[in-house]
């Protein structure tokens, strides 16, 4: 008997993990291009009827590039949606198979705005490593469309420095990645300073920030509450 109660116990708690799982990803479609980034979109729970919601860009780093769309849930913000947060927003996640190029990244955008519920004074770009540098990227060339931006352990191109000035930005950097070290980050944001030093844009150094480690970013609250706070109409 104490066998099968275990059995039943393990069977119900896989048979739970299983049902968050679905129910994260339950409005999760995959979008295979021809031409241009291949994407997912994942809808929120619940959205009522002429309800305009937000859209959070998630840009992957080089390790999840090519041409397999499942990597791109290895880590980031579809990452923490499957381990259970919940977004009110429609999550934007593209994958590029060589550097993010910003005009490829409005043409997805583009694309979902005419499939969903977009609400164009909210849209935000996110990313790291080289998703950092896309998220910066992005930002720079169409700071007209960005609401908020958070770029992690990247950089940016410093000739957009002065377009981002426009843009609320949360640069984060480990004080010990190897990969890409902190002076890149340090870099676009003073360039950024230079051409508005009243800019709203931030830079944090996390002390003994690794590479891999500053992915738990996604999973918190902090850089969500950060982008939310912001619309273009504001």
């Amino acid at each position: 008997m104490g066998n099968k109660k275990i059995k039943r116990s393990i069977f119900l708690t896989a048979l739970l993990v299983f049902s968050m799982c679905y129910s994260s990803f339950a409005q999760l479609k995959a979008y295979n291009e021809k031409s241009g980034y291949s994407y997912w979109v994942r809808m929120p729970k619940e959205v009522a009827k002429k309800e305009k919601v937000p859209v959070i860009i998630f840009l992957h780093g080089r390790s999840l590039s090519g041409h397999d769309l499942s990597r791109v849930k290895r880590y980031g913000v579809l990452r923490a949606i499957e381990r259970g947060k919940d977004l009110d927003a429609i999550v934007v996640a593209p994958q590029t198979a060589n550097d993010w190029d910003p005009d490829k990244v409005m043409e997805v955008l583009d694309k979902v705005e005419k499939d969903y519920p977009v609400d164009k004074e909210r849209i935000y770009v996110c990313g790291m490593s080289m998703g950092g540098y896309g998220t910066m990227d992005v930002a720079g060339k169409y700071p007209n469309r960005i609401a908020a931006a958070v770029a992690i352990c990247g950089g940016g191109t410093l000739s957009y420095a002065c377009n981002l000035t426009q843009v609320p930005l949360w640069i984060q950097h480990g004080s010990a990645d190897r990969a890409v070290p902190a002076s890149e980050s340090k870099k676009i944001y003073n360039a950024i300073k230079k051409c508005d030093k009243n800019a709203d844009a931030t830079l944090t150094i996390i002390p003994g920030g690794t590479h891999g480690s500053v992915e738990r970013l996604f999973h918190g609250e902090k850089i969500y509450d950060f982008m939310f706070r912001h619309s273009k109409g504001s």
